[in-house]
């Protein structure tokens, strides 16, 4: 007899051999025993995981003598016909090269015909997402109303291809990667009865790089004993397959934990000299970082992971030195980088620069913690309310975060002055340069820095443009054109348009444009001088005095001007103010740049 591979040697032939995929050989042994047979199924699951192969076993136990029943003789006739497949009662068609309608027809023209000599006629469509619309449409009413000895089961990797009027008249079955595990035991039975001698580490790398399809795990295997013969180790299958050993992912993302950048661009470096699949390697990494952050969310439970007990013993002591917003921060890195790697010409290159990237995003501190730590210093509690520092990089001093300060312009006092409301009409257009346009624009700043101060940091650097028609137009320099996107949002219009609200002016839009500053607008520290009002000529009081009581000259009185006037920025006594001080200390870091 010729060679048979492994895959289809030890191929299931009844139920209790499907290895994983419990949920639907129990649900179809169930429907045997109570009768309840329906007409059309649909096997949906990834490549290798036994949708073809459950499919026949099911007919098997519809057409075995006697059925149909779960259990029978592996020596009987009809069982032994459909295993061999020349069984004319059980036809097996491949969707992929009968995919038109012509085929189609001439099935539905055979349905009719009893069977030889079992009890149904039964049709195993494989890759049934192939077939044609057409092909789907021909064989609706027949799959809905079929004879009374007519069985279809269909099998698909794609059921998003699938016409739903196709679904809607099927009993569905989704098959599930088998776990890692399972595989390792089944590859391990398979490898004593050909007595071949493969060790633990071995099996482990051939499940993982099996990725829940059992007929791959089997491939793997039967192509390493023509390889290595009859012994099988590690060593050989991550040559053979360009894999990475578990110990030197669990190095790897040591290294990348402890802060060492060195240490970990030079396991890199190794992993490449190999000829490792670099992909596999970013999938692999991600793959335990998962593992890591659901093994500290979980509390160390490893019944959500599949790991082996080395592994589990490296996740106990890798999760002590780091905070699962951190692991959520490394994940997110690598996943962009395996997203963008299909597409890069030096793979290398974007996974060095994604390990960088990666160890300054597990020390980074999260915006939401800086503010509230800011706000805590504001207002006066002397100590951080905001989380922990995160873990240092390595035992030695930590290195310094970065701060980048940037000056803002912000009011000495508050302005005091009321702006005109105007109930019945609308606001007067304000041109750009107009002494009101700037008191409105240093009121609105001001009002909208008590409901959001991020939003006031991103205004500080924009200045109005013009107020009319309902619109009022704010521009951006092109020095800041960038933060315009950030500012540019639902919340902030609604923000914008209930302070100005506040300030008498309601229903207004919003705009945000690119425009220069203009040249003489004001950009200092504002503050609030009063100015007594210029005296009237002496004729004109005079003749005032004599027509008017005391108490109207009074009224008549025009009240104190203000004017605005910039204070000079000392940027010395900006980087030495004690709030300054006190977040570069909380946060150990350095100031790199102070601008206006």
């Amino acid at each position: 007899m010729s060679y048979q591979v492994i895959a289809r040697k030890y191929r299931p032939q009844r139920f209790a051999d499907v290895v994983g995929q419990e949920h639907v050989t129990q649900t179809l042994g169930n429907a045997i025993t109570q009768g309840r047979i329906a007409h059309a199924y649909l096997f949906v699951g990834p490549r290798g995981t036994g949708k073809t192969t459950i499919a026949r076993i099911f007919a098997k136990c519809l057409n075995c003598t006697g059925g149909p029943k779960v259990e029978f003789p592996e020596d009987d006739p009809r069982c032994v016909e459909i295993t061999e497949g020349r069984s004319l009662d059980v036809l097996e068609i491949d969707g992929a090269s009968n995919r038109g309608i012509e085929e189609i027809r001439e099935l539905r023209d055979t349905v009719k015909y009893a069977p030889a000599s079992s009890k149904f006629k039964i049709y195993i469509i494989d890759e049934v997402h192939m077939l044609t619309k057409e092909a789907f449409n021909a064989l609706l009413k027949t799959l809905e109303e079929p004879p009374a000895h007519v069985k279809f089961m269909f099998a698909t990797t794609e059921p998003e291809k699938v016409l739903p009027t196709i679904l809607s008249r099927c009993q569905r079955f989704d098959l599930r990667r088998i776990p890692a595990a399972l595989i390792t035991k089944h590859l391990a039975h398979i490898a004593k009865l050909e007595k071949v001698k493969i060790d633990a580490a071995a099996l482990d790398a051939i499940a993982r790089g099996a990725e829940g399809g059992m007929r791959d795990a089997e491939s793997t295997l039967d192509q390493l004993i023509s390889f290595c013969g009859e012994k099988i180790e590690e060593a050989d299958v991550l040559s053979m397959f360009g894999l990475t050993a578990q110990s030197q992912i669990l190095e790897l993302s040591r290294a990348l934990l402890a802060g060492e950048a060195e240490g970990a661009l030079r396991e890199l470096n190794d992993l490449a000299r190999q000829g490792k699949d670099l992909g596999r390697l970013v999938s692999d990494l991600l793959n335990h970082f998962r593992n890591l952050l659901i093994f500290q969310v979980s509390r160390g439970d490893l019944g959500m992971l599949e790991v082996s007990e080395a592994e589990a013993a490296s996740l106990g002591e890798q999760s002590k030195g780091v905070n699962p917003d951190a692991l959520t921060r490394v994940m997110e890195v690598f996943s962009d980088c395996e997203m963008r790697l299909r597409d890069a010409a030096s793979k290398k290159i974007l996974i060095e620069v994604a390990l960088l990237k990666a160890i300054e995003a597990r020390s980074a501190v999260s915006l939401d913690s800086v503010l509230q730590q800011l706000q805590s210093l504001r207002n006066g509690s002397g100590s951080a309310s905001g989380p922990a520092p995160v873990a240092p990089r390595s035992a030695a001093a930590p290195a310094p975060a970065k701060i980048r300060v940037v000056e803002q312009a912000v009011a000495a006092e508050p302005i005091t002055a009321a702006l005109p409301v105007k109930e019945s009409a609308a606001p007067a257009p304000v041109p750009s340069g107009s002494g009101d346009l700037q008191q409105i624009w240093n009121r609105l700043v001001e009002l909208v820095g008590r409901a959001s101060p991020f939003t006031r940091t991103y205004l500080l650097e924009a200045h109005p443009v013009s107020l009319a028609r309902n619109v009022f137009t704010i521009g951006f320099d092109p020095e800041f054109e960038d933060h315009m996107g950030l500012v540019d949002n639902a919340r902030n219009h609604t923000l914008l348009q209930t302070k100005l609200g506040e300030l008498g002016h309601a229903n207004m839009q919003i705009k945000f444009i690119k425009s220069e500053r203009p040249a003489d607008w004001d950009t200092g520290v504002v503050e609030t001088v009063k100015e007594p009002a210029v005296s009237p000529a002496p004729a004109a009081v005079a003749a005032s005095a004599a027509s008017k009581p005391a108490a109207a000259r009074a009224a008549a009185s025009p009240p104190p001007k203000e004017k605005s006037v910039s204070t000079p920025f000392n940027k010395d006594e900006f980087k030495n103010d004690p709030l300054i001080q006190k977040a570069l200390e909380v946060f150990k870091g350095q100031i790199v740049e102070v601008r206006a």
